[in-house]
């Protein structure tokens, strides 16, 4: 049976319908095949899945975060950290990964599978945990291979945390008009400039900077893309604390900052097709992961909420139809991206789908919860009233809906456009 909207939660306890559901749609179907960790790159998904489960199950302790609340932007990392340990000493995140960046090979759905199954008990902060899949892949695509291979490892043990610096005061959803400039001086680059909402750059090891290189009016043709090490002269990095009162972007200011030419992701003036190539793993595997943390979340408003209040039945159905119109979509694009097919046009319906269903969940939190989400101390309350806090900016980040609907609508649909 699949819930239908508006259809009553008390047929079955409200937590087990959403918990039953979680890998009900899952990327491989669950099975009781078993399979030794040695075979994980020549297994199936769902043989991936159900060893990984009965990992996870015998390490659930270890694995669980050590708060009960939202947790500040240290914990979260500090415990994110910590996972990634773990799950790097007995394999698991090295699976998907090819042999050259010191993974063990395998299916890219092996990735999208345990981000799902971590996300999808509250192990791990579905935000912290994809940057992995949001800057690794273009790394290994376009950065010298002996670098890639360097590092690599350190991404995946937790060793280092690696950041983004796109957006700028002048410069978000229009990422083409930046501002940030790279002149050549010999057998280094020079960047001067300023990025803005910098997600964890306090923490971060490295960015990959977009910086124009081919001078004023050049639009996107004229952006490179470089991989900076953050403790490099001139560069600091400020915190925003945002209303979630959560200090996870930053303000980030270049100032004669010298970068190797070796450090050039791709060649010059391709810095437009790793961007292309960056947003399109933004809306991915970690579109997958975040869906499977609205979920989790959405069990827990649903079983705390009451069979007798009608609003909160129906918020709670859409809600539930949301996440899973987004899920329906998203496992199409975990295929496509294990085909190596994925338009950056074809992400933007997820980025749409997602902004709906993170808000739609949090906003029957903050109806089911009212008044204890606004003014109580609990862990319960701290925790929900930072991602409803949060899921205000899912219309914005990685795109606004706008910018998003415009692109269906020219790319995918070929409509015109308005004069």
């Amino acid at each position: 049976m699949i819930l239908s909207v508006g259809q009553s939660f008390t047929q079955m306890s409200r937590f087990a319908i959403v918990k039953r559901y979680v890998h009900s749609f899952g990327v491989g179907k669950w099975t009781s095949v078993g399979v030794t960790i040695g075979t994980f790159s020549e297994a199936t998904p769902a043989q991936f899945r159900k060893a990984l489960v009965d990992w996870i199950n015998s390490h659930r302790s270890e694995l669980a975060p050590p708060y009960e609340d939202h947790g500040s932007t240290l914990e979260i990392l500090s415990h994110q950290r910590h996972v990634q340990h773990r799950l790097y000493e007995d394999g698991w995140m090295r699976y998907g990964w090819s042999q050259a960046l010191g993974g063990f090979g395998g299916s890219p759905l092996f990735r999208a599978i345990l981000g799902e199954e971590l996300t999808a008990r509250g192990l791990v902060h579905s935000a912290a945990y994809s940057m992995t899949e949001v800057l690794g892949p273009a790394v290994a695509e376009y950065a010298d291979p002996e670098l890639a291979s360097d590092i690599f490892p350190s991404l995946l043990r937790g060793d280092e945390f690696w950041c983004q610096g796109f957006s700028e005061p002048e410069a978000g959803s229009d990422l083409g008009s930046l501002r940030t400039v790279a002149v050549r001086d010999g057998d280094t680059w020079v960047i001067n400039g300023q990025k803005l909402w910098t997600s964890w750059a306090h923490h971060a090891a490295r960015c990959i900077v977009l910086a124009r290189t081919e001078g004023p009016n050049t639009g996107s043709r004229g952006i490179s893309a470089f991989f900076v090490d953050m403790d490099s002269p001139g560069i600091t990095v400020r915190p925003i604390l945002t209303m979630a009162e959560v200090d996870e972007f930053c303000e980030t200011f270049f100032d004669e900052v010298r970068v190797p030419g070796a450090r050039l992701l791709g060649t010059r003036g391709e810095g437009w097709r790793v961007a292309q190539h960056i947003l399109a793993c933004e809306r991915g595997p970690i579109f997958w992961q975040r869906a499977s943390w609205l979920l989790y979340h959405l069990g827990q408003v649903a079983a705390l909420s009451s069979s007798s209040d009608s609003t909160a039945q129906r918020l709670l159905g859409l809600a539930y139809a949301d996440v899973f119109a987004l899920r329906a979509r998203s496992r199409s694009t975990q295929y496509q991206i294990a085909r190596g097919d994925l338009r950056a046009a074809d992400s933007s319906i997820d980025k749409i789908l997602i902004a709906t269903a993170d808000q739609a969940v949090f906003d029957a939190a903050r109806h089911i919860f009212a008044g204890t989400i606004e003014f109580d101390d609990s862990s319960l309350a701290d925790r929900f009233r930072k991602e409803w806090a949060y899921s205000r900016a899912a219309t914005i980040y990685g795109g606004t809906s706008e910018i998003q609907r415009d692109i269906v609508a020219a790319r995918l649909l070929a409509l015109p456009s308005a004069q």
